[in-house]
């Protein structure tokens, strides 16, 4: 595997997006995610880089994988870690953003990992605490440690990513993945490609450095890796696709849509799937599918990234 060299710069306060990451900080980041990979391995999985520090996970939005990503990445740093439940907080009595994060600040936590339904939340947050914050998705803005644990999939995968062709296609729209994706993948050297109807492509979308393809063959020929998102209904005011099974004919990825692309390309997907929705599940559940190990690498990617941000970057014990 080529792991590209790359000198360790001082940690930064916070991760509220991948775009204000230099090169070197983003290779430094993957680096140390490998090693995070054989403590996640091991029979002991305990580092005591965070020891005595507080995490506190704070997810305004549901979610249970990168919630329990972020919980055992705490964990096996040895931090103590907390997952406030919002749904049963002052929030929904009418408490503000800033209240939250003012009481936070004054039980003193070292690290606070945020996920909110607004873009920008994180970051406003970050400017009222004094702890380290990592911003676990905010709206359709950003998703740094996402993209982290994609590059480093793919990565390891394929040995480097410079000169890949990626293709993202799906619900790019409301995609905080794709933001995200898209800058990382950029910085790294690949070739980035969307594919998705119209509809579900932001305006100026181009303006990102992405080739745009709005057919799944022509998308596809060629890719290295196929990086399929998931349709958000949820987010979405009004109709954006005309059914779920007119959207899985033209945009699903199945085994004729991946025959597109390169022999022995990759497939990922963020999480959770719609199955038979974006993606059949042969192919989720095929020999291409790199799903499974994405999710193994989210837990050594935030690892590292809290690590980092800690100031103890260079510990291996």
């Amino acid at each position: 595997m080529n792991v590209e060299t790359a000198s360790s710069p001082h940690p930064r306060r916070h991760l509220t997006g991948i775009a204000h990451l230099s090169l070197p900080e983003i290779h430094h980041l993957l680096n140390l995610a490998e090693s995070e990979i054989a403590v996640s391995r091991s029979r002991d999985k305990k580092k005591s880089a965070l020891k005595g520090r507080t995490q506190i996970n704070l997810f305004f939005e549901a979610s249970t994988r990168t919630q329990a990503s972020f919980e055992l990445a705490g964990k096996r740093l040895g931090a103590d870690v907390m997952n406030m439940s919002v749904a049963n907080s002052s929030v929904k009595k009418g408490e503000t953003l800033i209240d939250t994060a003012m009481t936070l600040n004054a039980m003193q936590p070292d690290i606070l990992v945020v996920r909110h339904h607004a873009a920008g939340a994180v970051a406003l947050l970050a400017q009222k605490v004094d702890c380290s914050v990592v911003n676990a998705g905010d709206g359709a803005h950003e998703h740094p440690t996402q993209a982290l644990l994609d590059a480093l999939t793919i990565r390891r995968r394929k040995g480097q990513i410079a000169g890949l062709t990626v293709a993202i296609c799906g619900d790019v729209l409301h995609s905080r993945v794709a933001r995200s994706n898209i800058l990382l993948l950029n910085a790294l050297g690949a070739n980035v490609r969307v594919v998705a109807p119209s509809t579900l492509l932001p305006a100026g979308i181009e303006n990102m450095g992405v080739t745009v393809f709005h057919r799944m063959d022509e998308g596809l020929e060629g890719a290295d890796v196929v990086m399929m998102l998931r349709l958000q209904r949820e987010r979405m005011e009004g109709a954006f696709v005309p059914s779920v099974r007119e959207y899985f004919r033209h945009f699903g990825l199945d085994a004729q849509k991946l025959g597109w692309a390169k022999a022995g390309a990759l497939v990922m997907h963020p999480g959770p799937m719609n199955r038979g929705v974006e993606i059949a599940s042969g192919i989720a559940d095929g020999p291409q599918s790199v799903i499974e190990e994405q999710v193994e690498m989210g837990v050594a990617v935030r690892m590292a990234v809290m690590e980092w941000l800690a100031g103890d970057g260079g510990e291996t014990a």
